[in-house]
């Protein structure tokens, strides 16, 4: 690849330059941006066990209360259930940065408190964070998006959808469209396609022996407690909370990589460092919900150096001005970016499959 932050200066949508990293860094090399990322890149100790105290500790003490208050009522479950949601995405978040190696400074910590993860998220860590590893080394990138790692944020070129039968091409609206792509994959993901090794090559023995115990260790939980107070009051307690922490972490990673001003490129105009800038975005969330969220709107910081552990990321952003010349997305402009899914590479932008038909016609 390439380290030449050039990616295609074409206009974007308003007229926005698509300017290449350099510019849009101010004029600061790749070395100087990673020389001012090492300084952030230490986790803390301190600062991320009072995270597991908050993230996990959080989720258990919520699903402790709506276990208890189930008896009195169903309606106080579905009132919490949100709020565990919430603690189990942040927990995910933790999950991620084990994967990453930023969570701790020894592995072995970061591999133990990514299986415990992973067992509450219910996406086994060491099969995730070797696929996710995968999508860092690609994202954004049109020559290499065929590899199956990167399902949720890869698209079609224009050209490419067109050229679909139109049975395919009915297909990959249906799939792709918000309903299904974001609401009805995302528990059926967790629940049960992670539950196999479905894509994972038989040389990845250890990922692949990861999946079937993080299956014994969650059948042993599971039924531990739903031999203690009933299997259908652990449905009752756990589907709502998978159904809406999926639904929020699938459209998370979705939207941060897809709006009508992200970028991607071809492998010769592909670099890192560009791709962080113009092709993450930057997703501006209210305090609670960033906080919730581990600060994974700021995707642009944690592409250009995923070993920045989450709660260093905001600081890292507020130390570099240059990075706040990066597009942000609001949560609204956020939702209208599940439409645009396909790559139109005359206008080097990302469009909607409605604006694909209408350039056609």
């Amino acid at each position: 690849m390439t380290q030449t932050n050039s990616l295609p200066r074409e206009s974007q949508p308003g007229g926005r330059p698509c300017s290449g990293a350099e510019d849009a860094s101010d004029g600061i090399s790749d070395q100087d941006l990673r020389r001012q990322v090492a300084a952030y890149q230490t986790p803390s100790l301190h600062r991320s066990l009072i995270q597991v105290l908050t993230s996990i500790g959080g989720f258990l003490a919520v699903c402790g209360a709506m276990y208890a208050l189930a008896d009195h009522s169903y309606w106080f479950v579905v009132a919490l259930s949100p709020f565990a949601a919430g603690f189990l995405v942040r927990t995910f978040i933790i999950q991620h940065d084990c994967g990453h190696g930023a969570f701790f400074r020894s592995r072995r910590l970061n591999d133990a408190l990514g299986f415990v993860c992973g067992v509450l998220t219910l996406a086994p860590y060491l099969s995730w964070r070797r696929q996710h590893a995968g999508h860092h080394g690609i994202w954004n990138n049109l020559d290499r998006r065929n590899t199956g790692v990167d399902i949720y944020s890869t698209c079609l070129t224009v050209a490419e959808y067109r050229a679909l039968g139109p049975w395919a091409r009915r297909w990959h609206r249906f799939s792709r469209s918000p309903l299904v792509a974001n609401i009805i994959a995302p528990p059926l993901v967790f629940l049960l396609l992670f539950r196999v090794p479905f894509d994972m090559p038989r040389k990845w023995k250890r990922e692949r022996l990861a999946v079937y115990l993080t299956n014994a260790t969650l059948v042993g939980g599971i039924g531990g407690i739903g031999l203690l107070l009933g299997f259908d009051r652990v449905a009752q307690v756990q589907l709502p909370i998978i159904a809406i922490s999926s639904t929020i972490g699938v459209w998370l990673f979705t939207v941060q990589h897809r709006s009508d001003h992200t970028v991607w490129a071809r492998e010769g105009d592909w670099d890192a460092t560009t791709a962080s800038l113009e092709g993450s975005n930057h997703l501006r969330l209210p305090p609670v919900l960033q906080w919730f969220t581990g600060n994974i709107g700021l995707h642009h910081v944690h592409h250009l150096n995923p070993r920045i552990p989450n709660y260093r990321l905001q600081p890292y952003h507020d130390a570099i001005p240059q990075l706040h010349d990066v597009p942000e997305m609001t949560v609204r402009s956020a939702f209208r970016a599940m439409f645009y899914t396909l790559w139109d590479e005359h206008q080097k932008r990302m469009v909607t499959f409605r604006a694909a038909r209408k350039s056609q016609a």
